[in-house]
């Protein structure tokens, strides 16, 4: 019996061919040119789930070199065309649905229940940018030239490429790919060393999907060495990524010298601000969404709970009483609410910032420390009394660590929230219209929540400012940075 097949049935996977340990390199599965590999662990209990390719910069030149060859054939493909493949790819994401929600908790950690949500959100970018496939709209211009017709027109970029993380392993995947492929560009992915194996199922049914050879590549290996060739190459037109702001920062530095289009999803540091007229149960019931989902691995995680002194004590109870209540375990475990967090140095974190708070007058309300259930497993933590010298206040945790702060006054406030370098998301609770309207205008971020915490979906332009992140995933502005605009200028009319 080979080792996929083994694998797939002590996973109880219904379709064993989900399960790959080769790379999808321009539509045919491949070692590394060294046959290097990479351990891949469940974070649940450490144990081996398997190995992938270690491919390095031979493996992503012809990945690159399979995309331009594809390129001319693509773009040139009806856009209803090209939508009529990626909406069949997200069929079979939701076809296969089960087992790949098995294959993301098993790598990621994240509850089975989870999972799966995430795999009907990956999916809907699919389907959602095969209908934007046929919109990439351009323009007539008012001439104001005789004899002329003026046009802009939206054209693919080219070949792109991203780089996505672990949090989300399929749906950073299918945001990217999505927008790409409709607009008409072949895209390189290289998922994150923790998850490959989210990310070849997704190629698997690329090929199902009709996806042609060498329009999609997603290669495992060395994040230095991959990404480092994504950037120097010129071919490569376009790279998004997401992730944290440090690396953000290394590969705009490295693509600045092949000037490419970039978009860049980073980090946050989410403030969630309870104004005194706050419906409280909503409230509470939107800081347990906004905190504890994947575990407080989340961009769009709360970190700051800003809570006005009229309700700080009433909301700090009930909500220490929620977080008590949530049960840590295995993902696969049905009534799961959280599961692990994926490395040590998430753990360590967590630990760190937990202890600098308490050293400096915090108190903790629940959780507090390494879970009973030993590895990688935290409990769900609330802080109270914390103060804006306190690292957690100002360092984004990654974890399941809750951190409030009173507040009286709401230009103060708002000046705190709006203190920090990110800028993503953002989440108000407030049930005065006016101030609804003034405190949306004034922070920082690219998205605002407002009396709720669920804000993301495919027809919402993802996306923040200031140091989290340049441009936006999904919605119809999607498509555009993988697009160039172009300018026609028809003369000689007047003849």
């Amino acid at each position: 019996m080979s080792q996929v097949l083994q694998h797939a049935k002590s996973f109880r996977l219904r379709d064993s061919s989900l399960w790959r340990e080769q790379a999808y390199l321009a539509g045919d599965w491949a070692d590394a040119d060294g046959k290097g590999r990479l351990a891949v662990t469940n974070p649940a209990d450490g144990r081996e789930l398997g190995w992938v390719p270690n491919m390095g910069q031979a493996e992503t030149e012809r990945a690159i070199e399979a995309a331009a060859s594809a390129y001319p054939a693509w773009r040139a493909m009806l856009a209803k065309d090209r939508g009529a493949i990626l909406q069949r790819w997200g069929e079979l994401m939701m076809e296969n649905q089960e087992d790949l929600a098995v294959i993301m908790t098993l790598e990621q950690g994240k509850p089975v229940w989870e999972s799966r949500g995430e795999i009907a959100y990956a999916a809907s970018f699919l389907t959602w940018f095969a209908a934007e496939a046929e919109r990439a709209y351009g323009d007539t211009i008012p001439t104001h030239l005789e004899g002329r017709k003026l046009f802009a027109q939206r054209e693919p970029v080219g070949v792109t490429a991203a780089i996505t993380p672990w949090n989300f392993p399929s749906a950073m995947i299918t945001r990217k790919a999505g927008a790409a492929l409709a607009a008409g560009c072949p895209m390189v992915v290289r998922p994150a060393t923790e998850t490959p194996y989210s990310a070849l199922a997704l190629g698997e049914l690329a090929t199902r999907a009709g996806v042609p050879k060498g329009v999609l590549s997603i290669l495992t290996g060395s994040a230095r060495r991959i990404g480092q060739v994504l950037c120097d190459s010129t071919t490569v037109r376009k790279i998004s990524f997401t992730g944290s702001t440090e690396v953000g920062r290394i590969l705009l530095a490295q693509s600045a010298e092949t000037v490419k289009k970039v978009s860049m999803e980073l980090g946050g540091h989410a403030p969630f601000l309870v104004f005194e007229d706050a419906d409280l149960d909503l409230a509470v019931d939107g800081a347990m969404n906004g905190k504890f989902q994947t575990t407080g691995q989340d961009c769009l995680a709360v970190n700051r709970f800003y809570i006005h002194e009229r309700l700080y004590d009433s909301f700090a109870e009930r909500f220490a009483a929620q977080v008590k209540q949530l049960k840590v375990g295995n993902g696969l475990e049905g009534d799961v609410d959280q599961g692990p967090l994926m490395n040590e140095g998430a753990v360590e974190k967590c630990e760190a910032h937990i202890k600098d708070a308490v050293d400096k007058g915090a108190v903790v309300l629940a959780g507090g420390g390494r879970h009973e259930l030993g590895g990688l497993f935290f409990q769900p933590t609330v802080l109270g009394n914390v103060t804006p010298d306190m690292a957690i206040a100002k360092e984004e945790t990654f974890g399941p660590v809750a951190a409030l702060m009173k507040f009286s006054d709401e230009d103060e406030v708002l000046r705190q929230a709006n203190s920090v370098e990110f800028g993503l998301a953002s989440y108000v609770y407030t049930e005065n219209y006016r101030r609804i309207w003034r405190v949306s205008d004034a922070l920082e971020y690219g998205m605002v929540g407002v009396n709720c915490s669920k804000i993301t979906g495919a027809p919402i332009p993802f996306g923040g400012v200031k140091q989290s992140g340049l441009g936006r995933e999904g919605s119809k502005y999607g498509i555009d940075d993988y697009t160039e605009l172009k300018y026609v200028c028809l003369g000689g009319l007047d003849r």
